[in-house]
């Protein structure tokens, strides 16, 4: 799922502070999962802002509502007439949310009111790690399901490197080795030849390094006729 954590109130503030009405939209899926941007958070954030707008003297009028997928333009169009009735957006999703309503209304001012941090799988009540970091060519079933792009701080496909001992990272020594997890994995496994395998350079035009990536399905696509009949050109 996608991690994300509120900006401090007084930035978001801020950010507002030159605008009239302000239209406050959550999601509700991953962050309202990691406990950002669902209805909850909405409703704790409006309330906030009202709490500081009335005592810094500002009139401002703010409305908050919330979606279920803020990337999905089918969602964010159901609350298309309360977007455009406001000066500004400020989206509680993750930049996917966000960029999506920008995208779909570029004259609509749309601010971000979360950072958007990771990939994360909830390791226990308020705590996500790291696992993946998307970058389009997975080998994991090569490194005993445990990804050393996302969990090795230098994203060696070789390792370990000269730097860990005692299984910690020489980054930071509070961090487990990334690659002294694959050998534990791969050696339950009885698959340790893997380890002294040579896996070679990555490839990174399968990541971001080459710009915005297009991720295409052939049979998933809808066909002309489809199209028209949902009105989509």
């Amino acid at each position: 799922m996608i991690v994300a954590k509120r900006k401090p109130l007084n930035e978001i503030a801020e950010m507002l502070a030159p605008y009239k009405k302000v239209t406050v939209i959550g999601c509700r899926s991953c962050v309202a999962i990691c406990l950002a941007g669902g209805e909850k958070e909405v409703k704790m954030l409006v309330s906030a802002l009202k709490v500081k707008n009335k005592r810094d003297g500002r009139k401002q009028h703010i409305e908050g509502t919330v979606v279920e997928r803020q990337c999905e333009k089918e969602w964010v169009q159901e609350i298309e007439a309360q977007i455009l009735d406001s000066d500004v957006t400020l989206s509680m999703a993750c930049s996917l949310g966000a960029q999506t309503i920008g995208d779909m209304y570029p004259k609509h001012l749309t601010f971000p009111g979360l950072n958007t941090g990771m990939f994360g799988v909830p390791e226990e009540q308020g705590v996500w790690s790291e696992k993946c970091v998307g970058c389009g060519n997975c080998i994991i079933h090569t490194t005993g399901g445990i990804c050393p792009i996302a969990r090795c701080a230098k994203s060696m496909l070789n390792g370990p490197c000269g730097g860990s001992a005692n299984r910690k990272c020489e980054v930071n020594l509070e961090v487990d080795c990334a690659w002294a997890a694959i050998y534990d994995r791969l050696k339950l496994q009885n698959r340790l030849d893997l380890i002294e395998s040579v896996t070679p350079a990555k490839d990174w035009s399968t990541s971001h390094s080459g710009g915005r990536r297009v991720f295409e399905r052939e049979d998933a696509k809808l066909t002309p006729h489809q199209k028209k009949g949902k009105g989509v050109t």
